[in-house]
């Protein structure tokens, strides 16, 4: 542990502990993004209808496996081996990164600027969580 310049306390984070942070906020994220789309004027009435976007079992089942994938990642960060941990937290960070960015583009409009932010600052945690797995720090090898 390190005293900063101000006196307060400092520890240095493991890399798994920062990407399964990094994780969890972009699952809170998704989370806070879909619930407020509830809010959208028609949008609980095409829930009611059966009329939206997740209007199959196969939709509604490929929608909650790729969900499941950013909450799942809060664990496996802490408990996978380090060169499968880094190369699945860049491929995957990469992945909802792309994601993110195309739902934003095609998201502008009024009702749904919430979302264009909520998915700005998704794919700026999910570039952080490859940029922490790309500088994963190397093992130091004692010479003794």
């Amino acid at each position: 542990m390190n005293a900063t310049s101000h006196g307060f306390e400092d520890m240095k984070l493991n890399i798994k502990i920062k990407l399964s942070a990094l994780w969890t906020s972009v699952t809170l994220c998704y989370l806070y993004g879909d619930y407020f789309e509830l809010y959208v004027p028609q949008k609980t009435q095409g829930l009611v209808t059966g009329a939206n976007l997740l209007d199959t079992p196969f939709k509604l089942f490929a929608a909650s496996v790729l969900l499941a994938i950013p909450a799942l990642m809060v664990f496996l960060s802490v408990s996978l081996k380090p060169a499968v941990n880094r190369r699945l937290n860049i491929a995957l960070g990469f992945f909802f990164t792309v994601i993110m960015l195309l739902i934003a583009v095609t998201s502008l409009t009024p009702w749904r600027m919430f979302y264009v932010f909520l998915a700005v600052v998704e794919s700026c945690l999910t570039s952080l969580i490859i940029w922490y797995a790309w500088k994963w720090p190397q093992e130091r090898v004692s010479n003794q």
